[in-house]
Order: structure tokens, then C-alpha cells, then sequence
């Protein structure tokens, strides 16, 4: 990869990070070429489209209107493949899961892998730990059946 190749993945996933948190999803959607895809490790869950996509980050959303990142770090894996770690963090003030919103906070430190294709993306790979964040907001009762 030439290091203008990587200088401009790297804006536009400043752009991307940006855009999730000011809420602009069709900003988010235009860093992806093609189909844009989400896979969100814990869960399990794909999301592959662009209403499923937006659908996602609305869900997400609603439930923690305030989500953003601190502490991005990029590292450049291979030539379609750039490392992020960060802190994500939000305030549980909608609903989630069908239950009412706890109004406490998480911070869970995250990776995301993301895959390129030429400039754009074609995939973000989240792995977080979810058991951390569901304790810190008080949501006990959707690890186990506890």
C-alpha cells in the first residue's frame, strides 16, 4: 500500500468515526463501497445492507444516544486492513433489549477491524467485551438469565 493510499484510508476513517458519532449515518454508509457491512462479534449479529446498517446504528442509537470513542488508535495490518482501538463509551437513556433505560454509563475498551477496498471500506469488525458493558449499566439480568 503507498502511504497516500494509507494517509487517505486513514481520513476517512476519521470520517467514519466522526460521522457515527454526530449521528450522520448516510455519511457513515458513504465510507463503504458497495454493500456496507457490520459484524458485531459478540452478538454475533451481521448487518449487511444499507437499511440494516442504518437500522443498526438507530438501534443503537436509542438506546445510548450519547455513544462516541476516546482513545482511537490506528494500525495499519496489511494492505486492506486497518486496526482500531479504542474506548467506546454511552449512557444507557433509551431502551434496550425491550427494557427500560438505567441512565448509567459504560466505558469497554473495543477493537474494530476494518477492510478495505481501494479507498473505501467493504466490512467493520467489532469485538467488545459486552459482559463488561451490560455490568456497568446495570443490566445484570442479560448475562446467563441472571
Amino acid at each position: 500500500m503507498t502511504s497516500e493510499l494509507r494517509d487517505r484510508r486513514l481520513e476517512l476513517l476519521a470520517e467514519h468515526f466522526a460521522s457515527e458519532v454526530d449521528q450522520e449515518f448516510d455519511r457513515t454508509i458513504a465510507t463503504f463501497a458497495g454493500l456496507p457491512r457490520y459484524e458485531i462479534v459478540p452478538t454475533g449479529q451481521v448487518y449487511l445492507g444499507e437499511e440494516a446498517v442504518l437500522n443498526y446504528h438507530r438501534a443503537q442509537r436509542q438506546a445510548f444516544p450519547d455513544q462516541r470513542h476516546e482513545n482511537v488508535s490506528m494500525h495499519v495490518a496489511d494492505d486492506d486492513t486497518i486496526i482500531a482501538e479504542f474506548d467506546l463509551l454511552g449512557t444507557n437513556l433509551g431502551p434496550l433489549l425491550d427494557a427500560e433505560p438505567t441512565g448509567r454509563s459504560f466505558r469497554v475498551p473495543t477493537v474494530a477491524i476494518f477492510t478495505f477496498a481501494g479507498e473505501l471500506l467493504t466490512n467493520e469488525r467489532v469485538y467488545l467485551d459486552l459482559a463488561s458493558l451490560l455490568r456497568q449499566i446495570g443490566r445484570h439480568d442479560l448475562l446467563d438469565g441472571r
